[in-house]
């Protein structure tokens, strides 16, 4: 009985309750829905006709397509790497290991600018390692590679975070019972654990996409903000919007908005899908 009632008291919010969806609403309201809803209300002011010609400037689809690329790059490493580290730190109680997950989850508390600014330190023909380099034609940081470089950075421990938590919730028997009937050991993980894994890889990717494609700090340190060469979709924003040519870096910045809500709404999907065990 007392079950019942809750779930009607969940089903229709009292008084408290519609309080506090109005407060929300009433926060969100000039900190996220109006911020949002101007970008689409201002790139159409004009009509979609100018819409779609500041869309496709060679300039934004250059832009778009070596955010996408990079940013795809940075997901399969970081995803790659987050399964393994998920792995053994979950599997595996070594000495330290607390210390080597606050290692991993470092680049989440420094700033995008302190990660481009260290990365050049590191990769610049007078880094650290940038020197070894210096005598040879290939040079990393202001190219796409270092791009890349960057996007890995900050974003390097989002899949890892999303992967080692359904990695610990995950029985354990499972895997023991596959080792019984023969299973090697990258059997029992290939066939029992990815399969048990794929909404929190899927997850995690696309918290990695999202954040990558939207990068600034730490990319316009280490790119040059080369326009047609390394000039990602925000640091086209950021170029048009300094130059004055607002419906251009309105345009990119629409789209951008499209991406993340995209991505977002998968990620919702996925864990309801899988949060049922479909």
């Amino acid at each position: 009985m007392k079950t019942q009632s809750l779930q009607r008291e969940q089903d229709s919010p009292d008084l408290t309750g519609l309080v506090g969806i109005g407060f929300i609403i009433f926060a969100m309201m000039p900190l996220v829905i109006l911020p949002i809803a101007s970008i689409f209300i201002f790139g159409f002011s004009k009509g979609p006709i100018h819409f779609w010609r500041a869309l496709t400037e060679e300039p934004a689809l250059y832009a778009l397509q070596l955010s996408i690329l990079t940013s795809a790059v940075a997901t399969i490493c970081n995803v790659i790497f987050g399964v393994i580290a998920a792995w053994v730190t979950s599997r595996y109680q070594l000495r330290g290991s607390s210390t080597l997950i606050v290692l991993i989850s470092l680049p989440t508390a420094i700033p995008t600018a302190v990660a481009g600014f260290a990365l050049l330190l590191l990769w610049g023909r007078s880094g650290l390692l940038g020197h070894f380099i210096e005598q040879t034609d290939y040079q990393i940081m202001f190219t796409t590679a270092a791009i890349i470089l960057a996007n890995i950075f900050v974003t390097f421990p989002l899949a890892f975070g999303v992967i080692k938590p359904a990695l610990d919730n995950l029985d354990i028997n499972y895997e023991a019972a596959a080792e019984t009937m023969g299973a090697t050991r990258w059997q029992s993980f290939r066939y029992v654990v990815l399969p048990s894994l794929r909404g929190a890889i899927i997850t995690g990717a696309l918290l990695t996409f999202a954040r990558s494609i939207g990068e600034f700090g730490s990319t316009i340190m280490v790119s040059g903000n080369l326009a047609m060469r390394t000039q990602t979709a925000p640091l086209y924003i950021f170029a048009k919007f300094n130059e004055g040519d607002i419906e251009s870096a309105n345009a990119i910045a629409a789209v951008l908005a499209l991406i993340s809500f995209a991505i977002f709404s998968l990620i919702m999907l996925t864990r309801g899908r899988w949060g049922r065990g479909m």
